[in-house]
């Protein structure tokens, strides 16, 4: 399976990755003039936090092994695809309950700011080949890995 994997030496902070997830899931166009920052319903799927040193720390869905989100969520929103490795996430199926942000380990999954109805989750831009964070990332902090499923 594949991750985003990180290497936080690299990484200034500069949130190339997060402006880039936030173009590739605007609804309203994939261009940089279609996005609206005030607009509290674009938001990236991973986001940068300073570490204990103020260092920035890019935190992104691990999609892990056994994803305790898909334990804990009870309206079968999460799901692990095996084939792929990937955790998925549907918002039709959403109850808003919210186990799967408690439940993740890593702190990556947040409620929605606009309503706070739906989770935030990276979905490795499914779409395309190489995810947005990973191509615009111009100190390639960020890359993707094959990684073996334990």
């Amino acid at each position: 399976m594949q991750r985003i994997m990180i290497e936080k030496e690299k990484c200034n902070g500069c949130l190339s990755c997060t402006f880039a997830c936030m173009v590739e899931h605007n609804p309203y166009g994939k261009s940089i003039h279609d996005l609206d920052l005030t607009n509290k319903e674009n938001e990236g799927r991973h986001f940068i936090t300073l570490d204990y040193k103020r260092k920035p720390t890019p935190i992104f869905c691990r999609h892990c092994d056994e994803p305790e989100c898909v334990l804990a969520c009870m309206s079968g929103a999460m799901a692990k695809d095996d084939s792929t490795g990937l955790v998925s996430y549907d918002p039709q199926q959403c109850a808003s309950c919210f186990m799967c942000v408690m439940s993740c380990p890593y702190g990556v999954l947040k409620p929605d700011n606009a309503k706070g109805e739906f989770v935030i989750k990276c979905d490795f831009c499914g779409d395309r080949s190489t995810p947005a964070c990973v191509e615009n990332c111009p100190n390639k902090a960020l890359h993707v890995m094959e990684v073996k499923s334990q």
